[in-house]
């Protein structure tokens, strides 16, 4: 469930990066410091029916930049991946699902760093799951939110 404050944000947020609309990439849960987005099978499809190894990736990367905007002020700081590393565990055969969150603490942490210090890196480890609720790929990545340059 979309919470209504973020309702337009997430139709936004989907269309941001003209290659991730593509993946028809849907935020179907978002509210304060969570998200869960969904990676359908079509038209993510590689040659062997199952989906493209890429297209996972951009899911997993794709939660730090949606995260980031139920959890900071987006008017005084911008993401940016540093590193992500896949394990691509089983075939990915369905639609994917992954969801992410931060708690209170984390995200008052992460920001009040980047504001003393300019940038503050978090970690996440993310399970992306197919329509069984198995784990089909574990993503470890280091994201860092940034304090726009003309911010004092």
């Amino acid at each position: 469930m979309i919470d209504e404050k973020y309702r337009e944000a997430a139709s936004l947020l989907e269309k941001a990066v003209p290659m991730i609309e593509k993946t028809g990439v849907k935020i179907v849960g978002l509210k304060d410091r969570y998200a869960k987005i969904v990676m359908p099978l079509a038209p993510n499809i590689n040659h062997i029916g199952t989906m493209y190894a890429g297209s996972l990736y951009i899911l997993a990367e794709f939660s730090g930049g949606v995260i980031y905007y139920v959890t900071f002020d987006h008017t005084r700081f911008y993401p940016i991946i540093k590193e992500a590393s896949i394990r691509y565990r089983r075939l990915a055969a369905s639609d994917m699902t992954l969801e992410v969150s931060l708690s209170a603490e984390e995200a008052v942490e992460i920001e009040k760093a980047a504001e003393r210090e300019g940038k503050k890196d978090w970690i996440m480890d993310l399970e992306l799951k197919d329509t069984h609720g198995e784990v089909c790929s574990l993503v470890h990545g280091t994201w860092q939110l940034r304090k726009f340059p003309d911010q004092n």
